[in-house]
């Protein structure tokens, strides 16, 4: 193996329990060094607490974890220093401004005098926020903190960034703005790991991807190498006025589909703040099947005999989303 191969993190037979809750199950999976690695999972799955053991937060039940050569059980602080963190959460003090954040987490990571001046100024450039570095960041939009809060987990110039979900409730610009800066990072050199509710992103920026559902890995490997797993299923995308009881279950039962679920329609804005009224929102189904063309007909059909009005019917090739809803049965936002 090369040493652009190498895994620069390898997680083995990773355990965390809660009392008799088990968060994580034994999970293994490297990293390797140059690439961007996405942890995809619905909520619960286990992919915050397995990065929180990762980052050195919280101590393993079982299993190990070696970063660049260094155990997280016996080296903590040597691997703390080798990593950035972008936390879901804005990390920043919002009556300082962007500069006096940054010179502060600057100070946090050792950093002082010229070398830290040069690192405030290369952050700020990469945010793309040089012109508004005097202001407080509490007078930022939501995609402007988050710019800021990238800017503050490279300072360092970590040789792996880990990003939890750093694009939620933001303008698409400023998510635009994000995927490309990571798009840089990861040219440069650092290696990333990252988590997204938004597949797009994943399939944008990843090389490889790990599924985890209730604790473990139930998949892994290139984008390309996932969507074998369905073969050659379709999704057929419905949206609808609303969801009729009982429905699912009979599109699951008709002759030629492979599954159905139901996920909430998210609409650009929604996507831009977080929010959504759900009782306002149309629903979406997503069925599976390997001949679209011949089920769609029966799909609708069974819809219209639910008193379900529907507002507009899509087919799609195969996809991250279809091996994720073939594996877990469920959308990644569910």
């Amino acid at each position: 193996m090369s040493d652009g191969e190498r895994d620069i993190i390898a997680v083995t037979d990773l355990v965390k329990r809660f009392g008799e809750n088990t968060a994580v199950g034994g999970v293994s999976f490297g990293i390797r060094q140059g690439e961007v690695f996405g942890l995809l999972g619905p909520n619960g799955a286990g992919k915050t607490t397995t990065i929180s053991m990762i980052c050195c937060l919280i101590a393993p039940t079982e299993g190990e974890i070696v970063v660049d050569g260094h155990r997280a059980t016996r080296e903590p602080e040597k691997v703390k220093r080798l990593l950035g963190v972008v936390p879901q959460e804005i990390a920043l003090y919002p009556t300082l401004t962007a500069m006096e954040n940054l010179r502060f987490w600057g100070r946090m990571y050792g950093l002082s005098g010229k070398l830290l001046e040069d690192r405030v100024v290369e952050a700020l450039q990469l945010a793309g926020l040089e012109d508004r570095a005097r202001e407080r960041v509490e007078t930022y939009s939501g995609g402007m903190k988050r710019r800021i809060n990238i800017a503050a987990g490279i300072l360092h110039h970590p040789k792996v960034l880990i990003m939890d979900e750093p694009t939620v409730g933001i303008d698409p610009q400023s998510r635009n703005h994000i995927l490309e800066t990571v798009k840089r990072l990861n040219e440069g050199g650092t290696t990333v790991l990252y988590t997204s509710h938004y597949m797009e992103e994943v399939e944008f920026l990843c090389d490889r991807v790990a599924i985890m559902d209730h604790g473990d890995i139930i998949a892994s490997g290139t984008i390309d190498e996932l969507r074998r797993v369905v073969g050659d299923e379709n999704v057929i995308t419905v949206r609808l006025s609303e969801l009729p009881e009982g429905v699912l279950e009979q599109l699951r039962a008709l002759p030629g589909v492979d599954g159905a679920t139901a996920a909430e329609a998210v609409t650009p804005d929604d996507a831009a703040t977080g929010e959504s009224d759900k009782a306002d929102e149309p629903r979406v189904i997503e069925v599976l099947s390997h001949d679209a063309g011949a089920v769609i007909v029966d799909v609708v059909a069974t819809l219209g005999r639910s008193g379900a009005r529907v507002i507009s019917v899509e087919v799609h090739e195969p996809d991250l989303e279809s091996v994720f809803l073939h594996l877990t049965g469920k959308s990644l936002r569910d």
